[in-house]
């Protein structure tokens, strides 16, 4: 998930990374639904920015993969919803 982050760690760093994610797209919510949004953006952070060769490793790295993942989701989520 977080490229070698444990998993207290990875959940800890995904809802920060919700939180940030949450405060650039103006998307408040509820700090379980940034928790969610932080894990379900590290999956989509990793996913992206590995298919375009882009690697990292640390709570750093996956905090950065994590946040723009969490806006990949609030962004696709918004327009879906719409």
């Amino acid at each position: 998930m977080f490229n070698g982050l444990g998993l207290i760690t990875g959940l800890i760093v995904g809802a920060i990374a919700g939180w940030l994610a949450g405060k650039i797209m103006n998307n408040e919510g509820s700090l379980l639904r940034n928790i969610i949004l932080g894990v379900v953006g590290g999956f989509v952070g990793n996913l992206v920015l590995g298919l375009l060769n882009i690697h990292g490793s640390g709570i750093l790295a996956g905090l950065i993969f994590a946040v723009i993942g969490s806006c990949i989701v609030i962004f696709a989520g918004s327009k879906l919803l719409k």
